[in-house]
């Protein structure tokens, strides 16, 4: 399985939020043009329900909002998930060859009947784009299996950038939406790569659409879940994303002209040199704690007052992400 926390077990980011990164790893909400921002969640797998008795006890909802002014034309909301481009080049499938498949399989369910769709995006080169239609009734578990096929013009480099974007769409504008282009590879033109579509889930107010057991793999069948245990999964996620909390940063071990410095190393490589945010520091002795260096393995904390006294603040708690 190329996907990573497909099963939506990890969730550092929190359990809820209207942010991108808001609760699921690997996975974000998009939206715009919205009059009430939606809200991601990890929710629980109601007990008895298919996906429940093949083993998945977690899922993605976005719930819309109340979006008082209708559907607008620059309108979309919308869930998705990035995978490096070194991924898809050595797994296997020949993507450039028609004769080559690739096949994603997934749970998903919503409030509302519609008629949704799936894209496959590709970055690299002259960008791709590939949708796929799938219908749900509703409060419904339904599993959606799909392949796709190589196609000429699909280009995967060989390095950690972004190579396929997989985008599940809510609802899309006419900004967005052009034709009824499905099932079949398309240059990807940016605002009009996507088919046309109703808005009866945008403007139904609260609707939900859940996600869960994603999976894309080389071939034509879609083989039973891959699951992996948390702690694998954790260690994935944690190469784009990871929460240092509770146990404290403190800075007493170094001392050079009077600015003191920690080190410390990350639980894993991550993708990219990340960016750092610090969300709470304990000041004892009168100074801050400011961003050092970083590469993809470990950061620096420096104190960033050589006036301060020996109590040096410690970090409590600060991220680091190198999304894609």
């Amino acid at each position: 399985n190329l996907i990573i926390n497909g099963a939506m077990q990890c969730n550092q980011y929190g359990s809820s939020g209207t942010a991108a990164f808001c609760c699921v790893d690997r996975f974000q909400q998009g939206n715009s043009g919205v009059d009430e921002a939606p809200t991601g969640s990890q929710v629980d797998v109601a007990s008895g329900t298919t996906p429940y008795t093949s083993g998945f006890r977690k899922a993605f909802r976005i719930t819309n909002g109340n979006q008082t002014s209708g559907a607008g034309a620059s309108d979309y909301i919308a869930i998705l998930t990035s995978l490096e481009a070194q991924d898809l080049a050595q797994s296997g499938w020949n993507y450039t060859s028609a004769l080559s498949d690739i096949t994603i399989s997934f749970w998903a369910k919503s409030s509302v009947a519609k008629t949704f769709c799936v894209q496959l995006y590709t970055a690299d080169g002259t960008p791709q784009a590939y949708n796929h239609h799938y219908a749900l009734a509703a409060n419904t578990w339904k599993k959606v299996i799909h392949t796709f096929p190589g196609y000429a013009n699909v280009q995967f480099d060989n390095d950690a950038n972004k190579g396929i974007e997989i985008q599940w769409n809510m609802f899309s504008g006419t900004n967005y939406t052009q034709g009824s282009t499905v099932d079949q590879w398309v240059t990807y033109n940016g605002n009009t790569s996507t088919p046309d579509e109703t808005s009866d889930w945008y403007t139904t107010n609260d609707a939900t659409f859940e996600i869960t057991g994603v999976q894309l793999e080389v071939g034509s069948q879609a083989t039973p879940f891959e699951h992996r245990s948390y702690g694998e999964e954790l260690r994935l996620c944690q190469r784009y994303f990871f929460k240092y909390y509770g146990g404290g940063v403190n800075l007493h071990l170094n001392r050079s002209g009077g600015r003191r410095t920690a080190n410390v190393y990350f639980p894993t490589t991550m993708r990219a040199n990340p960016t750092i945010t610090i969300t709470n520091q304990f000041d004892d002795g009168g100074a801050t704690i400011e961003a050092g260096t970083s590469d993809e393995n470990h950061f620096s904390f420096i104190q960033g007052s050589s006036s301060a006294s020996n109590d040096a603040p410690n970090v409590d708690q600060w991220e680091a992400s190198a999304e894609l």
